[in-house]
């Protein structure tokens, strides 16, 4: 059997890995400053992370939830503390697209609606409802094809409100865009979307999936714009590497028996993963490390030849070149020994490091790219 060709690869087989850095079978070390997708929060093979796994893997690895697991307790009052979201509730999966579409469903189980307001180059998945909110036509199948996504612009207030009906059952908005190329919503734009979601009777979904988990120097983006989604979604950079995913839920919402349901989400293996993470998060002030030097990185990018715009927020950063970025970042990767991510957008370099990077790691990664673009323009 040979596996379902369906990812570009880069001919780099790491075999270990240790904070920022991942090493090949010749022991080659490469600078990583993507973080498998930003699922690397706390750093590769961090040793809470590792022995909180193996410590949990020896005791119990898993049973249903159809027994009581104490851990899930744990996890849930803890994510609720580092959060703020100490009265929501939290239902736990193995994924973000799983996240998405419980969201949604939970969302219609409140309105008894049917459409979903999603927005321009919007990325939630690739499962049944998720693909349908993304904004990419070639991910998606002749059974994903319906008329119940509605798509506006990000941050265009006069298409949300002519939008934005009673016949929406929720709005889906990114913390931050990620593979839309690292696209903020504005503030104001987020208080508008939550306005007019309470004034509408729909409900708010932030997709924090990739954007959550003190990537963006505080533990949610959208808290930047003080608002309280109904739900939240969130994934990657929660179990550092261990599938595991959620939707924090508003307490005006109601359970029942059989609503909502998973086999393996929430697993011991998972809440163990997830419980370091957070504890890790704590010990080590990565939330407030990530503002720190997301601020000296993204000054630095501006330095860059042929950098015309730099943005984002926290570790969480886009650097748009004057020029397609592919060969860049092959070179990147081949001749220089850096991971590096792209986007929707042809030219935007996406920056998802570990969220314990020093200055160190900064320097390396621009003597690194600089060397690429010197090469490039010169």
């Amino acid at each position: 059997m040979k596996n379902f060709n369906v990812y570009p690869l880069f001919d780099v087989a790491p075999v270990k890995a240790k904070g920022s850095y991942v090493y090949d079978e010749a022991g080659q070390e490469y600078l990583d400053f993507y973080g498998g997708h930003a699922v690397i929060s706390i750093g590769h093979s961090h040793p809470h992370h590792v022995s909180a796994i193996t410590q949990q893997m020896e005791q119990m690895a898993f049973y249903s939830n159809s027994i009581v697991n104490p851990l899930q307790k744990q996890y849930a009052e803890k994510l609720g503390q580092m959060s703020g979201y100490e009265d929501y509730q939290l239902f736990l999966v193995n994924s973000g697209a799983e996240a998405i579409e419980n969201a949604i469903k939970l969302a219609a189980f409140q309105n008894g609606r049917k459409k979903v307001l999603v927005f321009d180059k919007a990325f939630h998945g690739r499962t049944s409802l998720a693909v349908q909110a993304t904004d990419n036509a070639r991910v998606r199948s002749s059974l994903d094809d319906n008329d119940r996504m509605i798509r506006v612009p990000l941050n265009d207030e006069v298409a949300l409100q002519q939008h934005l009906t009673e016949e929406v059952a929720c709005v889906i908005v990114e913390g931050i865009q990620g593979v839309g190329g690292i696209n903020l919503p504005d503030d104001q734009f987020l208080q508008k979307v939550s306005k007019l979601c309470e004034q509408k009777g729909a409900l708010l979904i932030l997709d924090e999936i990739q954007s959550g988990f003190g990537r963006t120097g505080k533990f949610f983006a959208h808290q930047y714009a003080g608002v309280k989604p109904h739900l939240i979604t969130v994934a990657k950079g929660m179990g550092n590497g261990f599938p595991i995913g959620g939707v924090l839920i508003h307490p005006d919402i109601e359970p029942s028996f059989g609503l909502l349901g998973t086999t393996f989400g929430g697993n011991h293996l998972a809440c163990a993963a997830g419980l370091a993470v957070l504890e890790v998060m704590e010990q080590e002030n990565l939330m407030d490390n990530a503002l720190k030097q997301g601020e000296v990185l993204k000054a630095a990018l501006k330095d860059i030849e042929g950098v015309v715009s730099v943005r984002g927020r926290g570790l969480m950063l886009a650097a748009e070149f004057d020029a397609p970025i592919k060969v860049m970042r092959k070179n990147l990767v081949t001749a220089h020994h850096l991971f590096t991510g792209a986007s929707s957008h042809p030219n935007v370099l996406r920056l998802l490091p570990p969220l314990g990077i020093g200055e160190k790691e900064i320097t390396q990664f621009m003597t690194k790219v600089k060397s690429v673009t010197a090469h490039i323009h010169g």
